[in-house]
């Protein structure tokens, strides 16, 4: 059966055909997703320093680490004798397994930003008592604006009451002309 490793410098999925396979002199075998995993192992980076790797976000409490759901996840090499059934079980509580992990993922993540937004704001808050001088000459324009937007609606107004009294004025001379013939 084929299987789908880890990679040794990211942790993400290695599927079989793809990524590099790089075997050390002690016959010690890793196993990389991509060239750019490849590349920063070879150049001896931490991948606990390198913030696109899980391991970045497991030491930064991004993600979760301790789960009896990744207990699953461990790699088993005892053969079992090929069983139609159990092979359909396996896959279905591993399809349960990774549907209560995304779940509690979720529930993490929420948790982990609760107050994130708060945070936010106050901080933008703060940010603008302290740069208001950058702002001003930005609303003086601001005011400019309205008032030419404004002195524009007023001066379309007026001409579409000119209009429309033009208007009147001929619907109704064409009304006494017309009584005019009738009579």
């Amino acid at each position: 059966m084929v299987r789908i490793e880890t990679c040794y410098f990211c942790s993400g999925p290695c599927y079989p055909g793809h990524g590099v396979q790089f075997v050390r002199n002690d016959s010690k075998v890793f196993k990389f997703c991509r060239s750019k995993c490849h590349k920063n192992f070879v150049k001896k980076r931490n991948p606990r320093k390198t913030a696109w790797t899980k391991a970045y976000r497991r030491a930064r409490g991004k993600e979760m680490t301790v789960d009896s759901t990744f207990d699953f996840e461990k790699r088993r090499n005892r053969p079992v004798k090929y069983n139609r059934e159990l092979v359909g079980t396996t896959l279905r509580a591993m399809q349960r397994v990774k549907e209560i992990q995304t779940r509690r993922e979720e529930i993490y993540y929420k948790r982990r930003m609760k107050g994130a937004k708060s945070e936010q704001r106050a901080a933008e808050k703060v940010e603008l008592k302290q740069n208001i001088e950058i702002l001003a000459p930005a609303a003086a324009d601001k005011e400019k604006v309205l008032l030419n937007i404004a002195e524009k609606a007023k001066a379309k107004s007026a001409t579409k009451k000119g209009r429309a009294a033009a208007l009147a004025a001929v619907a109704a001379g064409e009304l006494g002309a017309g009584m005019d013939t009738d009579v």
